[in-house]
């Protein structure tokens, strides 16, 4: 099996990258990382991206899609989380 070809010719002046010293980098319009973005991190060894959820077809009056879509952005997160809570009251009913 041959390696695929990279066509595209980096404009980088690698060696003047290399050639930098730490002490002249310019971190000005980087955050500094504090204790608490690393509290909020979201650790998944190997980074295999979680399937949660599974995209399907599905018949839905449309007076009901159309006022789940002007709640606005996330309309169909919402529609998920309602019929979460339903699943969960019928499993514990």
């Amino acid at each position: 099996m041959k390696k695929p070809v990279n066509s595209r010719k980096s404009w980088t002046d690698w060696n003047r990258v290399d050639a930098l010293k730490d002490e002249k980098i310019d971190f000005s319009d980087t955050p500094e990382l504090t204790p608490e973005i690393f509290v909020r991190a979201v650790v998944r060894p190997g980074l295999k991206p979680v399937a949660r959820k599974k995209q399907l077809t599905l018949r839905i009056d449309s007076d009901v899609l159309d006022w789940y879509r002007r709640q606005g952005k996330g309309y169909q997160s919402l529609m998920n989380r309602l019929l979460r809570a339903y699943m969960q009251e019928r499993k514990n009913a």
